[in-house]
């Protein structure tokens, strides 16, 4: 998956990936783009992946003629060593039903990598925020079990919100409360992993790189639509009805 620009493939244990959701707005696209050119960051390798929209464009971070003329694909890698960063950006959105195989293929190669830490800049839609998020900072954070206690309390000491549970299926008043992030792409998909993980390392014992989204911003919420199970004895005919969320 992982293509690295050189001969070599660069050694990126103990970094911290950065990386965005593809979700509303493009927030974190934007986010990982003013990052990658406010810290000079080079680029390092790409993604060849059959799950993203092919695209090609114009090297975005140009600074002079020499590089002017280098083009950028979909999925692209960029480095900082000096402050064990790497950033990963996402320029295209997901084939349909292939963001899932996306996120597997993503956290298999950080895990062979060894980053220690990934870090999701997503953002969700706005209009379906309460009255104590209307009232607060339109900025969230979430972190899977397996972070650092060190990390939890630093992010806790920073006075950030973190993410509330909302009703799973918000037509029905008794409804189960839930992680629920409409917009966020990917989000949702690499938190569950995230917990995921956790279990697995309680049978086989064995480290994880650990995964959190500080920064989840609400952007326009789209409504969640619920599908009907199917009528007993009628055949399927159509393909499996795809997650909004995803």
């Amino acid at each position: 998956m992982f293509v690295p620009c050189g001969d070599s493939v660069p050694d990126l244990a103990g970094h911290t990936l950065l990386m965005p959701a593809v979700s509303v707005g493009n927030v974190g696209q934007l986010a990982i783009d003013l990052i990658i050119s406010t810290l000079n960051m080079h680029k390092i390798g790409y993604f060849y992946t059959d799950c993203l929209v092919p695209m090609v464009g114009n090297n975005p971070y140009a600074t002079a003629e020499e590089n002017s003329t280098e083009l950028c694909i979909n999925a692209e890698v960029y480095s900082l060593p000096s402050k064990k960063l790497v950033a990963l950006q996402l320029r295209s959105i997901f084939i349909k039903y292939k963001s899932k195989p996306f996120c597997e293929k993503l956290l298999s190669w950080v895990k062979s990598s060894n980053c220690a830490k990934v870090i999701v800049l997503s953002s969700s839609h706005s209009y379906h925020r309460n009255d104590l998020q209307l009232r607060s900072t339109p900025f969230r954070y979430l972190l899977t079990p397996i972070v650092p206690k060190s990390v939890q309390n630093r992010i806790q000491s920073l006075n950030w919100e973190e993410m509330e549970k909302s009703p799973c299926i918000p037509e029905i008043d008794d409804s189960e409360f839930c992680i629920r992030i409409p917009g966020g792409g990917i989000t949702k998909t690499l938190y569950d992993e995230g917990h995921t993980e956790r279990e697995r390392g309680r049978d086989t014992g064995r480290g994880r790189s650990r995964l959190h989204a500080p920064g989840a911003r609400r952007g326009i919420r789209s409504r969640v639509s619920r599908i009907a199970p199917r009528a007993k004895g009628r055949r399927q005919t159509a393909a499996p009805p795809r997650d909004p969320n995803k």
